[in-house]
């Protein structure tokens, strides 16, 4: 290395605060700009509603049944990470942020508010559904508020958070990884609702950590 690049790095070090390098690494990646649509397509559902961007959300309309969004790039993780993102029911009474990850080579959905509007957990482990597994819960949603959701996938287990409470925490060894058919449209990492005005923003993956696994 030249002298004169020795020294511009040098100076690139003394600049960059202390840690800064390892916050990014805890921050992970933002997914989506706020923006535009860039990096995320509509999902395939007959008779969904419109996706939009407004006001730095991506706003999924009511369809016939389902509206969807599924991140288009090919860079998304598929074991040892953690995604976060926050959702909010515009209207209606259903999931408004249902979210399919992948688990491996395998997939799964985090269903938020489903059914009655209530019902929280997993679909499908060994073919039940979230209303029917060990990772069923109910949580009352109010309508226009922010909810944040947190899902951590690591090899033979999914924890998932909604705020600081955690929801669930299960042991998928040899446990048949699902999804419901409908959220097929959403593989490999996406959002959907169902009968409802759903939104989303501050979509981030990032890498797990040896700690963070430890843990």
């Amino acid at each position: 290395m030249t002298k004169t690049l020795l020294i511009a790095a040098a100076a690139l070090a003394l600049a960059l605060p202390a840690g800064a390098d390892d916050k990014s690494k805890a921050d992970g990646k933002s997914l989506f700009d706020g923006k535009s649509l860039d990096g995320w397509k509509p999902a395939k559902y007959s008779g969904s509603g419109n996706v939009s961007v407004k006001d730095g959300a991506i706003v999924l309309e009511k369809g016939k049944k389902l509206t969807g969004v599924t991140y288009a790039r090919d860079d998304f993780p598929k074991m040892d990470y953690e995604v976060s993102l926050e959702g909010k029911r515009v209207e209606g009474d259903d999931f408004f942020c249902t979210t399919t990850f992948p688990v491996g080579d395998d997939f799964c959905s985090f269903v938020v508010g489903g059914w009655d509007g209530t019902f929280v957990g997993l679909s499908s482990l060994n073919q039940l559904d979230a209303s029917e597994n060990d990772t069923s819960k109910r949580k009352e949603f109010k309508t226009g508020q922010w909810y944040k959701i947190r899902i951590r996938v690591t090899k033979g287990r999914i924890e998932a958070w909604i705020d600081a409470e955690k929801m669930v925490d299960v042991d998928t060894t040899d446990r048949k990884i699902t999804t419901r058919i409908e959220s097929n449209a959403c593989k490999p990492f996406g959002v959907a609702t169902y009968n409802t005005v759903g939104a989303v923003r501050a979509v981030r993956v990032r890498a797990l950590t040896a700690a963070d696994k430890k843990k």
